[in-house]
């Protein structure tokens, strides 16, 4: 079997924070900014992702920052962590690149970053990626994700036009972390509060029991995975949407960091679709 060719390292952007801002007790914004953004595109979608580096503290890095070289001369266990974040909003005039943090105190990497970062301090980022945009010819839209599926809702709901049907379900923690958004008329926005209750519970019940419009739906259900795949059975198995009308995928999942479940993602989303769709699984 041939060698398979080394995987180029992506293009990176070199940010500078500009300003934060405490949306929630739980939900931090933070904005880019910079010479580093010349030349960044965002707008095609509203589910722009960037991956953040995030170096290890104890690891000398070359200067100025070489990604490739980093990955050449230093073990796997001293590369940067990357984290994926949804772009929230770019305005390529300000040049400015806001994105949406939740934070649980030091639990992760990128929270405890975005709460404590510092105007002036810089990061490193690849992207933009994306793949989703609603879609003005569907007859209506559903939209469905916890916390970290936010940002993408949000500017889903601003791209809308006025008076097309929208049933948008958002689950977070409790009334404290909602969030005032820019919804187009005729769109209904319910808010959901877990409490103690299981991430992404009341999102499948929700969903289950929303009385579907008439017509073709064009549906954005992200957030944990375990829900995730609850709401993509009920769609594609019990209501019969067809495929293409989906954008569905696990930002993330309980009991795994992001390396965790990126590195298994492609294997766990092969065996829902064999499940789900009655075909086989792609041997990886």
């Amino acid at each position: 079997m041939a060698d398979r060719p080394a995987r180029k390292a992506p293009k990176l952007n070199r940010a500078r924070v500009v300003r934060t801002q405490q949306l929630t007790p739980h939900m931090v914004r933070v904005v880019l900014g910079g010479e580093g953004l010349t030349g960044f595109g965002a707008g095609e979608y509203t589910d722009h992702y960037v991956k953040l580096l995030f170096p290890i503290e104890s690891v000398a890095y070359p200067e100025p920052f070489d990604i490739e070289a980093v990955r050449r001369d230093l073990p796997r266990d001293q590369w940067p962590r990357m984290r994926t974040y949804t772009v929230r909003s770019w305005d390529p005039e300000a040049r400015e690149l806001a994105l949406d943090f939740v934070v649980h105190g030091d639990e992760g990497v990128a929270g405890p970053w975005a709460a404590s970062v510092k105007p002036g301090e810089e990061i490193f980022f690849s992207g933009p990626g994306g793949g989703y945009a609603p879609d003005p010819a569907a007859d209506w839209h559903l939209l469905a994700g916890d916390e970290s599926a936010l940002p993408a809702i949000a500017a889903a709901l601003e791209r809308i036009p006025a008076g097309s049907q929208v049933r948008a379900f958002v689950e977070v923690a409790g009334p404290e972390e909602q969030q005032e958004l820019a919804v187009p008329p005729g769109a209904e926005v319910v808010w959901l509060f877990r409490g103690g209750a299981p991430v992404g519970e009341a999102l499948v019940a929700a969903v289950r029991a929303l009385d579907f419009p008439k017509g073709e739906v064009q549906a954005f259900v992200h957030g944990e995975a375990g829900f995730v795949k609850e709401i993509r059975r009920l769609l594609r198995v019990e209501r019969e949407v067809p495929r293409e009308r989906l954008s569905i995928s696990g930002y993330w999942r309980r009991g795994h960091d992001e390396d965790g479940w990126q590195a298994s993602k492609r294997e766990w989303n092969q065996q829902v679709e064999a499940e789900q769709e009655g075909t086989p699984a792609s041997a990886s």
